[in-house]
């Protein structure tokens, strides 16, 4: 088997078995949501199917598109003989996959790509309100507040522009986009399936704090202290 194919197959196979970590997590609902995946050395990534549900997802119905969103798919003959297919044409890819593809086609270290309606951070997301950085985990994870982007609608890659315009300056690899969602990056799919969970938690953490009274702002040094200590040396 070639590289290319090689390489398709494994992120396709990840791909699909990270979907189940937002069911798992409560993260999505009927089929909303997708995860997508960069195949590294090549302009294609990997990405749900619109209108599938999770319980009938397979690496097979894994979208391959380029990154502007079009579906390729092809077939090459392996080693012993054996016809091997990439890509499934017979399926839509995401309607985010445009998001997905200018977050790629503009963040270059980016390997990963998720979208969640999940309750908490679509909440924050509904009032235009960023996430304060009150809990250390935020510094760990963040290294700030979960900013808020733009409100844009789907259909072209405006979301994706609003992601990027958002993040490219900013320490969080989730982003709140306004009136819809959140979407998180990672250098791959698994570590912005991560930053998803983490982002839902302290949603749901900050918002019940705040209902108990306003919650205590940790100083800027902290979290830069604390950011530098988690990304670079915990667990290293």
């Amino acid at each position: 088997m070639s590289a290319l194919l090689e390489t398709i197959a494994r992120i396709r196979r990840e791909v699909c078995d990270l979907h189940a970590e937002l069911t798992r997590y409560g993260l999505v609902v009927w089929t909303a949501g997708n995860v997508s995946g960069r195949i590294p050395g090549y302009d294609l990534m990997v990405i749900k199917p619109s209108g599938l549900s999770y319980d009938d997802l397979t690496p097979e119905t894994m979208v391959v598109t380029d990154l502007y969103g079009t579906p390729v798919s092809g077939t090459s003959t392996g080693g012993d003989g054996t016809i091997l297919e990439w890509g499934n044409p017979a399926l839509t890819p995401s309607s985010d996959t445009a998001a997905h593809a200018y977050v790629y086609r503009n963040m270059p270290d980016v390997g990963g790509v998720v979208h969640t309606h999940s309750t908490y951070a679509t909440a924050w997301a509904a009032r235009g309100e960023e996430i304060p950085c009150v809990l250390t985990m935020m510094g760990d994870e963040f290294g700030g507040p979960i900013p808020v982007g733009p409100f844009a609608l789907i259909g072209d890659d405006s979301i994706g522009q609003g992601i990027v315009e958002t993040l490219k300056n900013s320490n969080s690899p989730a982003v709140l986009m306004q009136n819809h969602g959140p979407f998180t990056i990672g250098k791959d799919a698994r570590s912005a399936v991560k930053a998803a969970v983490m982002c839902e938690e302290v949603a749901r953490t900050v918002h019940v704090s705040r209902q108990l009274g306003e919650p205590l702002p940790i100083d800027q040094g902290q979290i830069e202290s604390l950011y530098d200590r988690y990304q670079n040396v915990y667990g290293r």
